[in-house]
Order: structure tokens, then C-alpha cells, then sequence
């Protein structure tokens, strides 16, 4: 845990990362990202820099965000030292690329993935460091083929770093993005993990790049597949209905949301992972052998997809 940590190799490689995906998702919708660079002094409660890559309206894409940050703060704030009470009251730097494609037809899966890298200082002693991540799926109408398709690419991204890895953050990852308040899955999950130190930093950092390299690999095959599936106005509803589910998750449970919103981040960046569309009903219940009932029953409970 003591090894030598290379933020600068870290940061280059996540503004890389940034870079290749947007190109990519430029290709497949045809519409421009757009950039926007922020910078907050340092003497303002959350210093640092981001660029915030956006794209809205497109043909393709509703909403897509891809978001860079590399931040520093004198005190760490609870969601980030909540599993790690002795680093309360640290000073810290972060940095990692985040984002959230929701795409417009409701037959294409909501995505999100990140890749961070989190230090904690304190004067006379040495940095405590860690690396979290990983990419979830949230589809409105379930296929099997696309849950295998990205649970699989999943676990080759981390197979090369450990057998024990993709079972222990698949689960991971359903406990995690699992509305308690609903008792229900907000996806299918993936794989998600926090706090990973292990092996030191060149190794948790292969990890890492390996996780954040398989994200086009794991997502565009189930995007092109489904991008031309005609799709009504009601399934334009349940898209819009489910998509409630991801705006209560990243509110009240999303430790990443709440890291910004504590820390005095930018707002407008923090919640751009949020969907255009959106609406609530009051107990709505899909109809019985509906697909959207499938969804429910079939899908957001946990399961192995590769078994």
C-alpha cells in the first residue's frame, strides 16, 4: 500500500480513455460532443479541473455524458471516508472519467461506467491510496443476449488479474446498485469495486485500465444491435418511468454523486449523469407476460448470466 503512486501515468491515461470513447460515440450517433473545461481555484473548498465532454439531442444518444475530473480538497468528506474512518479529516486528490449514455430509443440499455484513483494525506505521514470503478447496465427491456455479452466482457476485463475478481465484484456491484428504499435492482448490474489497494499500485492500476479499455468492447455490440428496433410511444413511457429509478439511486445512495455534492463540487458536472426524460406514476404494475413485466420479474433480480 505504500508503493510509489504515478498520478501522472494515472491522469494520461484517463484523459486518453475520455478521448477514445467520445470519438467512438461520435461515429455511431453523428452529432459533437461538447467540451467543456472548468477550473476551480484552490482556495475554494474542492480545487482542481475537469472536462466535461457532453452530447444532447442526438440521433442516437438523449443524453450522453463523459465526464474528466482531477480535484484536490483539504478534508475528505464522509461518503469518501465512510468505510475508512481513520482518513476522516485528510486532505485528498482524486481523479477519474465518468459516465452515463442514455440513448434515446428504449430498446438500447442506459450505461454507466468510471475509473478513479483516490489519495489521502496528512502531514507527516505517508499517502494512503486506492482505486475504484467499474461499468453497470441498465436495460428497459431485458434480452438475454445482451446480459451475457456484457457480464462476459466484464469478467474478461479482470480474468487476466485474478479469477476471484469478477465473482467478487459482480456481486459487489448488485449489492451496490440496489434501491433499498424500492427493494429492487436499478440494471443488471456488472461489476463495480471501491477501496482496492491490493497487489500495490502497478498491479490494481492494470486492473483498473483493463476495466476502463473493455467499456466500448462490453457496450457498443448491444448498442448497434438494438439502435434501429422500432419502438412505440407506451415503450417511450416505461423507458421514461424506469429512468425515475436511476435519478433515486444517484441521489440518495450514489457514493460518487454524494462525493461532489459534499466536497463543493460542480454541480453541473456532478449531475449530468442525470436522464432528459423522466417521469413518476403513482404504483404502476405492467401488465401480466408483458415484456416490461419481464423486466421485473425476469431480469433485475440477481443471477448468474454466465452460468
Amino acid at each position: 500500500m505504500l508503493q510509489t503512486v504515478d498520478a501522472t501515468a494515472a491522469k494520461a491515461y484517463l484523459l486518453d480513455l475520455q478521448a477514445q470513447i467520445v470519438r467512438t460515440l461520435e461515429r455511431l450517433d453523428g452529432g459533437s460532443f461538447q467540451t467543456d473545461e472548468w477550473h476551480k481555484a484552490e482556495h475554494e473548498p474542492l480545487g482542481g479541473m475537469g472536462i466535461t465532454r457532453i452530447l444532447e439531442g442526438g440521433a442516437l444518444l438523449e443524453r450522453a455524458g463523459v465526464g474528466f475530473s482531477h480535484v484536490t480538497g483539504q478534508k475528505l468528506p464522509p461518503s469518501a471516508s465512510a468505510t475508512r474512518p481513520e482518513l476522516a479529516g485528510r486532505g485528498f486528490e482524486a481523479m477519474g472519467v465518468s459516465l452515463v449514455l442514455h440513448p434515446r430509443n428504449p430498446h438500447v440499455p442506459t450505461v454507466h461506467m468510471n475509473v478513479r484513483l483516490f489519495l489521502a494525506r496528512a502531514a507527516g505521514v505517508a499517502d494512503v491510496w486506492w482505486i475504484g470503478g467499474g461499468m453497470d447496465l441498465t436495460p428497459y427491456y431485458g434480452v438475454v443476449e445482451d446480459a451475457v455479452h456484457f457480464h462476459a466482457t466484464c469478467k474478461r476485463a479482470l480474468d487476466p488479474h485474478g479469477a476471484a475478481l469478477y465473482p467478487r465484484f459482480k456481486a459487489w456491484c448488485d449489492e451496490y446498485f440496489f434501491l433499498k428504499h424500492r427493494n429492487e435492482a436499478r440494471g443488471i448490474g456488472g461489476i463495480f469495486f471501491d477501496d482496492y489497494h491490493e497487489g500495490g499500485f502497478e498491479s490494481a492500476f492494470a486492473m483498473q485500465r483493463s476495466v476502463g479499455d473493455h467499456f466500448l468492447e462490453a457496450y457498443v455490440p448491444i448498442l448497434e444491435r438494438r439502435r434501429e428496433q422500432p419502438y412505440s410511444e407506451a415503450e417511450r413511457h416505461w423507458q421514461a418511468y424506469r429512468r425515475g429509478r436511476y435519478v433515486e439511486f444517484n441521489l440518495v445512495y450514489d457514493r460518487g454523486t454524494l462525493f461532489g455534492l459534499q466536497s463543493g463540487g460542480r454541480a453541473e458536472s456532478i449531475l449530468m449523469s442525470m436522464p432528459p426524460v423522466v417521469r413518476w406514476s403513482y404504483r404502476h404494475t405492467p401488465q401480466p407476460g408483458s415484456a416490461e413485466a419481464a423486466l421485473l420479474l425476469d431480469f433485475l433480480p440477481r443471477r448468474d448470466w454466465l452460468a
